[in-house]
């Protein structure tokens, strides 16, 4: 064999800055998180352990390669692909190692029980390929409990060798069976290397043949992508009939026969007929008959059926099966059989006629099956036609069912359960599993009603989706079928007769024979019905199916919340709902696991999923008792991405929608603005209503609805925190004066005193007075002074008119409800003791702007957000918060993510001259986007100005 060629310096010591995809695995000493995780530096440590393996004999090793240069200097591959792979691989198995919930005490069974699965795992295709073409596999399996070195390091180097094939593959890994034949050889001759097998030709340790610089690139990869290349230069761009040249699909067909062990060989022979070959899959025949041939199943019932209604209609009683009291009738039902034969027979000859193309040397199999497929259908037609004859011919000669009639029925009979036997077999394959299929005692029964097939091995449904399936097809076909023999059939019975009766009295005259037959007027008459019984199926499945989706969606809790008014109705109970799916597993373990509290639980679940009672009891919603903040970090972040990254919502739509973290001593949670919407002014008109009523009468009615009560105490509990501990000066008597108010109003309250102490009415005016103070104090300058008369008039307004009970002033200054002095109370009370913050505090002008939104919304707020998208997205989000779906482990739990994505030729970003240029009708880009999302062109040019931005124009010159 030729001797592989290396550069010298193809293979140096990495530099510590080498570039790297996510893990620096060249250089364990820079401080990188990956590398902080010990299962990391497990994994590297045991690339690391190359032992005595044998060198590769061409190129210079150095005490930096690892397990994967070994094979990459060995099998040709590419050095970035070693690099790729390296880290591909660490990342599987650490995060494997992570996964674990409960790792041996022993480091190394750890490690290698996790490599072990690993391995299994991703060659799982290789070995159903070899199951399946009776190949012994070249991975050779240690079935012994204990591990050490070399079995660790052959297990490595099995994974490694997968990886590097595969991450240099390109597009051949749409063909996985042509990898697993790759892989074969290449694991082949892996063994022969760690065993110090001898080349018998040169004497010398066996050498792979793609050994040399990119070898696996040049001798494998690019021969096979050359001659897929010639494939599709034959399609024409597609246009070319599918029959005439071969795509991904076909190519990996050839990988299904053992014969490309023997045509193919390796190293790759590229003059057989794997490089000019043809279709030996399926080839497409457009024809009108593949309606037939693809729904064969489909259309043999419904021809079956017709012919049985037809026969128990035509004997014109009440109820279908009072036809079969007489003996004649059954026996015509038997014709049936003679039809199926038939139709089977008919099928056989498209499906021969079909794949026709396909038929050469190499494909015996499917010729035998084909023809024995004919040949059977033709023969079991024949027996049913002269064996049905026979019975009739003996009834009509002895006019009557004698004893050698019925024993030529019973014989009949015979012949049809021999002919439906098959139907039994194929109908209990239906439920048995997919590997019993696949065994050698059954293979060929299978291959006579699936073929030679090795895609779809190992689908199979549940038993109980099987039978779901059926319960739902039994209920549409059985109403399809009742439907059609009383309104469709039976009707035409008595018409039918009377023009058949005619045919027969007819005179057959000249006149007789230019005019309409009886016979063509029954077709006419017969054939829209024919029509409609055929395709009244897709009727029966419409009207059904919207019932059986609407139940399976109510059992699986799928979507429940289809707008924003069911979504504010949930909302209350979303805080309590992340303990379902959210929340980890561990979080979510219970210590008390008895039968009664199973239960209790499961009723509490139930009642929070279907939105009845109260949350569920392990959250409470008070944010003073519970931790609330869990759901609002996940809402609160579900909303900045709408705005940051997304613009699909606005800054005023985002304090709208956000969860306001707790603070000023709020003591319920602050549910988002568009919730809480007109809640307070209807709190204010019931109040106003039921001035005369008992507190508790009064607190019921405002706490029927929970985002009302809800508005009452944070509006209540921000103006008290305001007046308190923000506005006015501590230490003050005015700051006295205002906390005896809170704690007189506060104690009637508590003592259901509060309408028989206060006039509820002038609730009203207090709400006006409050939100003028409030818009004083969101103002940019604000005014001292005007803010000082705006808090004398409120509390002028709370004094005099909210008391029912009048008090002079020297019963004021005596309850401490007025200032002792004469001096403070012939000037302004408030003049110096009001205190404004830093107008860049954004806490306050958050907290007053959020309370002044409370306060003046006179609407319910279902137009937030105004932008389809999002609401979408917040239903979503919020259906799946009530979802039947297993609880998410911790990310580091989580198995490895891996994503393909394929290139599309198609742009997703584009420069300003694409984005101006005008096409035809001149329109740009920049238009249409502006005309079709012009609420998100709104809102990025918000989020633009709050950045900095004054004109649009600088969108093109600073900002681009």
């Amino acid at each position: 064999m030729s001797r592989p060629l290396f550069r010298p310096d193809s293979r140096s010591t990495p530099p510590n800055d080498e570039l790297y995809n996510i893990i620096p695995t060249h250089n364990l000493h820079t401080d990188h998180p990956c590398l902080r995780y010990p299962q990391v530096r497990t994994v590297l440590s045991s690339l690391q352990a190359v032992g005595d393996l044998q060198k590769p004999p061409f190129c210079p090793w150095l005490p930096s390669m690892d397990l994967l240069d070994w094979l990459g200097l060995f099998f040709g591959f590419q050095r970035d692909n070693v690099k790729n792979q390296r880290e591909h691989l660490v990342l599987h198995l650490a995060n494997a190692h992570m996964s674990l919930s409960h790792p041996p005490a022993s480091k190394g069974t750890f490690q290698n029980t996790v490599l072990r699965e690993f391995r299994s795992k991703l060659l799982e295709n290789y070995t159903n390929w070899c199951s399946y073409l009776e190949q012994a596999s070249n991975v050779c399996n240690s079935d012994s409990s204990s591990f050490d070195s070399d079995i660790t390091r052959r297990e490595l180097l099995y994974v490694g060798l997968y990886l590097l094939i595969w991450g240099e593959s390109a597009n051949l890994r749409f063909m996985p069976e042509c990898i697993c034949y790759i892989f074969h050889h290449m694991a082949m001759e892996l063994n022969k290397i760690l065993e110090d097998y001898i080349d018998e030709e040169t004497g010398q340790p066996w050498i792979p043949r793609t050994a040399g610089e990119n070898a696996f690139l040049n001798r494998v990869v690019k021969p096979i992508y050359d001659t897929i290349n010639i494939e599709v230069a034959r399609s024409k761009n597609g246009t070319a009939p599918h029959n005439k040249w071969r795509n991904y699909d076909d190519f990996n067909e050839y990988f299904w026969s053992k014969k490309c062990f023997q045509n193919l060989k390796w190293p790759l022979d590229f003059n057989s007929d794997f490089t000019n070959g043809r279709k030996i899959g399926f080839a497409e025949q457009r024809t009108f008959w593949n309606v037939f041939r693809s729904f064969d199943r489909l259309w043999m019932m419904l021809f079956l059926f017709l012919h049985v209604m037809v026969i128990l209609a035509w004997e014109e009683k009440k109820l279908p099966w009072q036809a079969l009291d007489n003996q004649d009738v059954k026996v015509r039902v038997l014709s049936l059989f003679i039809t199926w034969s038939g139709m089977r027979f008919l099928h056989s000859l498209l499906e021969a006629a079909m794949e026709f193309s396909r038929v050469s040397r190499e494909m015996s199999g499917l010729v035998l099956r084909m023809v024995l497929k004919i040949l059977v259908a033709a023969t079991w037609t024949c027996l049913f036609v002269v064996c049905y004859r026979r019975i009739w011919e003996q009834r009509n000669n002895e006019e009557h069912w004698s004893r050698e009639a019925n024993q030529r029925v019973i014989f009949y009979l015979r012949l049809a359960f021999l002919y439906g036997l098959p139907e039994l077999v194929k109908l209990v394959f239906f439920f048995l599993p997919s590997f019993t299929l696949n065994c050698k005692v059954l293979y060929p029964i299978s291959w006579w009603f699936h073929g030679d097939c090795f895609i779809g091995q190992g689908m199979k449904e549940e038993v109980v989706d099987i039978i779901k399936y059926i319960l739902f097809w039994v209920v549409v076909l059985g109403t399809k079928f009742t439907f059609s023999y009383f309104f469709q059939i039976k009707p035409m019975i008595s018409t039918t007769e009377q023009l058949y009766s005619k045919i027969t009295e007819c005179e057959w005259d000249l006149k007789a024979i230019f005019s309409v037959s009886n016979k063509f007027i029954i077709g006419l008459l017969w054939l829209p019905v024919v029509l409609i019984y055929l395709v009244d199926t897709q009727i029966w499945y419409s009207i059904y199916s919207p019932f059986v989706g609407a139940a399976i969606g109510l059992l699986k809790q799928l979507g429940e919340i289809r707008n924003i008014e069911q979504l504010s109705l949930r909302f209350r109970f979303f805080a309590s709902a992340i303990q379902f799916n959210l929340m980890l597993q561990e979080e979510t373990k219970f210590t008390c696991r008895t039968l009664r509290e199973k239960f209790n639980e499961a009723i509490h679940q139930l009642k929070l999923r279907c939105g009845l009672g109260q949350p569920f009891k392990m959250v409470e919603l008070e944010s003073n008792q519970v931790k609330a903040s869990k759901f609002a970090l996940i809402w609160n972040e579900i909303i900045t991405t709408f705005r940051e990254e997304e613009d699909i919502i606005s800054d005023d739509e985002v304090e709208l929608l956000q969860l306001s973290p707790n603070s000023w001593e709020i003591r319920v949670i602050r549910w988002p603005c568009f919730l809480l919407g007109n809640e307070l002014l209807r709190a204010l008109v019931l109040a106003t209503d039921l001035f005369d009523a008992p507190d508790n009468w009064l607190w019921y009615k405002i706490c029927k609805n929970e985002y009302r009560r809800c508005a009452v105490i944070e509006t209540y509990d921000s103006v008290k925190y305001l007046m308190i501990h923000v506005l006015i000066k501590r230490n003050t008597e005015e700051h006295s004066i205002l906390k005896v108010l809170f704690q007189e109003i506060d104690r009637s309250t508590e003592t259901g005193k509060f309408t028989r102490t206060f006039r509820t009415a002038a609730l009203i005016q207090v709400h006006s007075k409050l939100i003028k103070l409030l818009v004083l104090l969101l103002e940019p300058n604000k005014n001292v002074n005007e803010i000082a008369y705006a808090v004398q008039v409120l509390y002028e307004i709370v004094v005099h008119p909210l008391f029912k009970e009048k008090r002079t002033t020297y019963q004021l200054m005596e309850d401490g409800l007025a200032p002792t002095s004469q001096t403070a109370m012939a000037g302004s009370l408030f003049e110096n003791a009001v205190e404004l913050l830093d107008h860049g505090n954004k806490n306050f002008c958050m907290q007053v702007k959020r309370l002044h939104t409370i306060l003046i919304t006179r609407d319910s707020m279902q137009g937030i957000p105004g932008n389809n998208e999002a609401r979408r997205r917040l239903a979503f989000f919020s259906n799946s918060l009530f979802m039947k779906m297993p609880r998410a482990p911790q990310v580091e739990k989580m198995i490895a993510f891996s994503v393909l994505t394929p290139f599309n030729d198609e742009d997703v970003l584009y420069s300003k001259e694409a984005l101006q240029t005008k096409n035809e009708d001149g329109i740009s880009i920049l238009y249409y986007l502006q005309t079709i999302y012009d609420d998100e062109w709104k809102n990025f040019i918000q989020r633009m100005g709050r950045e900095g931005m004054e004109t649009a124009d600088e969108i093109w010159t600073t900002k681009l």
